[in-house]
């Protein structure tokens, strides 16, 4: 198993500082609590003039168990019960978007996270989908990409069944690792067979496409443990892969003070298990998207990054460029041209919010023309690995090297230890670049905190 490039560790732990992932840019720490519901649906009014498409995530905070790693908004429950008033509530909630959206414009993309949208019944489910259909107009054309997060111990087959037969094309299912000390570990028990009957009746019904997740840096991981994972994951041949470093943050994450900091692998053999990853994915043929995406080189992510149409989101990397993102549901965040707006974290304010007929925004931002500047250079270099500085100023009418001379002043020094090089107009990340992109993508943040280690993960 060859290395697809020289690696050099004691650079990459130099630079694995803590940073922004880049779902938006800014980042929700610079959104301001004075941002209103108003605002949020002035900015939907305007964005109907130019009639881009849509996508809608709706988020399901729900979960059986709580996964002892987990970093989401979450209400742990088992009773199914509750999510009667919270579907009442999510359609309060389109009933209000709905007179600032023209409704003819197509909803292309649909996202359903959580929590575990799995912990709806099938009946719930088709009863939300009946909702956002009447609210939305849902698509029916082949390109729609219209995914769900799957937890594997709580779908069979109905389920993918029916989840067909509602109009999703693909699947998110969570996996995290192999072994069992881990699966123990974190409180997700998940033998692998769950997986392998998932992925087989998603095969046999014809779903689009497959993404895994997996998570490197948990408690009891080695280089060795989590190859053996990565060797029965490709077995699975799933279209994409997302492995995420684990960001330990029991300060801010509950959860996570369950886990053992003595437990969990120490920088040196994470690095050992992102190196066997890129070596063991890039080998069995997947493209290296950016950061903890990987695809195969006919998906349509891969084939967005060469045709330079990726897109960043709340939900990662989508190859549906230039939507508009409606977030519904508790802690969601919408992105309307120029403008980000958040609903309230809690559960009990969201509720209150719709209660009172008002749209549960807790916070937002209107970026200024230098935001979007910055944003697009930032958000390019994250989905192409590269930025054309003619291109920059040909969309914005600037002189971008010049405008940017901050940015390109603080690439001088990662530019020297040959994490970028310079090609005419364009800066290009080198591949061991690619795995530091955050931190060269830091370089254009000017609302980056001061003290960004109690906010942000490490990079790598």
């Amino acid at each position: 198993m060859a290395d697809p490039f020289i690696w050099d560790a004691a650079l990459l732990r130099r630079y694995d500082t803590h940073g922004p992932r880049y779902t938006s840019y800014p980042t929700a720490n610079s959104f301001r609590k004075d941002f209103a519901a108003e605002d949020y649906q002035a900015a939907l009014a305007r964005s109907n003039a130019d009639g881009r498409p849509l996508s809608i995530y709706v988020h399901i905070p729900f979960c059986r168990k709580a996964c002892h790693y987990c970093a989401c908004h979450k209400v742990t429950t088992k009773a199914t019960k509750v999510a009667e008033p919270y579907l009442s509530r999510l359609d309060r909630e389109m009933v209000l978007i709905k007179p600032h959206v023209d409704t003819r414009r197509e909803v292309a993309q649909l996202h359903w996270g959580g929590g575990t949208p799995t912990f709806l019944s099938l009946d719930q489910m088709s009863d939300l989908i009946d909702r956002l259909d009447a609210r939305f107009g849902l698509s029916s054309t082949r390109d729609r990409d219209y995914a769900i997060e799957i937890d594997p111990r709580e779908a069979d087959v109905f389920t993918l069944r029916h989840l067909q037969a509602l109009g999703f094309n693909r699947l998110s299912l969570g996996v995290q690792d192999l072994d069992p000390r881990v699966q123990r570990a974190i409180n997700r028990v998940q033998p692998r067979i769950l997986t392998e009957a998932l992925i087989d009746e998603a095969d046999r019904l014809g779903f689009r496409s497959l993404n895994l997740d997996l998570i490197y840096g948990l408690p009891f991981q080695t280089r060795d443990s989590f190859a053996a994972t990565l060797e029965q994951v490709l077995a699975m041949a799933p279209a994409r892969l997302s492995i995420f470093n684990y960001a330990h943050m029991p300060e801010r994450f509950a959860a996570q003070r369950h886990i053992n900091a003595e437990d969990l692998p120490g920088p040196e053999e994470k690095l050992a298990m992102l190196r066997i990853t890129i070596a063991m994915l890039t080998e069995a043929g997947y493209v290296h998207i950016g950061m903890d995406h990987f695809a195969r080189a006919s998906d349509s992510l891969a084939v967005a990054q060469r045709e330079g149409t990726l897109q960043r989101n709340f939900q990662g990397y989508s190859s549906h460029a230039q939507c508009d993102l409606i977030g519904l549901g508790v802690s969601a965040i919408s992105c309307i041209d120029d403008v980000y707006a958040q609903n309230h974290t809690g559960l009990d304010a969201y509720e209150r919010a719709l209660d009172s007929s008002h749209l549960p925004t807790a916070r937002g931002i209107r970026l200024s023309f230098d935001d979007r500047v910055r944003r697009h250079a930032i958000e390019r270099l994250m989905c192409d690995m590269e930025l054309d500085f003619d291109e920059l100023s040909e969309t914005f009418g600037i002189d971008a090297p010049r405008y940017l001379t901050d940015a390109l002043t603080r690439l001088e020094m990662p530019q020297r230890d040959g994490l970028l090089r310079k090609e005419g107009s364009r800066v290009i990340a080198t591949p061991l670049g690619r795995l530091l992109i955050r931190h060269l993508a830091m370089a254009f943040d000017t609302h980056l905190p001061a003290q960004p280690d109690t906010l942000f993960s490490r990079i790598v």
